[in-house]
């Protein structure tokens, strides 16, 4: 196939070209699969075989992917439409409106992370259960284990 030749979204294409055409490892198309995300049909002597579209649905969850949503979201949001349709804009823009949640929610824990990682490791004590100015005489400690100015940021500013 030529590399600037429009696709003939009548005919499947072979594993080999979704490869190449996405970028993507064919292992990876087949960890795709197996995982839920991309469907392939097999053709008489059991070979895969993809729609077009899949190299839409490949392109978002390898943006999805470097953002840092996990697979499994990827796959559950992918998941509320028929698989392999191809999506109207209103329902990218669903995807679009789901993951800005999740990547809001990282970037406020990343900023929180960012702003307290001097005061928290900087000062020198690198005490973990005693830290004069964050933790002091371990409180946080008795309130269980994790990451509590991390995890909830507004209760400890």
């Amino acid at each position: 196939m030529a590399r600037n030749e429009p696709i003939n979204t009548y005919r499947l294409l072979t594993v080999g070209e979704v490869a190449k055409r996405s970028g993507v490892a064919v292992s990876a198309l087949h960890f795709y699969e197996s995982k839920g995300l991309i469907q392939a049909t097999r053709n008489a002597g059991n070979q895969r075989r993809y729609m077009p579209v899949v190299l839409r649905y490949i392109a978002v969850i390898k943006i999805a992917q470097s953002a840092g949503i996990p697979l499994e979201e990827i796959r559950a949001t992918l998941g509320r439409f028929p698989a392999g349709s191809k999506l109207t804009s209103e329902q990218w823009g669903l995807l679009s409106s789901v993951w800005r949640k999740t990547l809001d929610e990282r970037i406020q824990r990343l900023t929180v992370l960012r702003d307290h990682l001097d005061s928290c490791i900087g000062c020198g004590c690198l005490s973990l259960a005693d830290c004069p100015l964050r933790n002091p005489n371990d409180i946080l400690g008795q309130q269980g284990a994790g990451a509590h100015i991390f995890e909830h940021p507004a209760e400890h500013r």
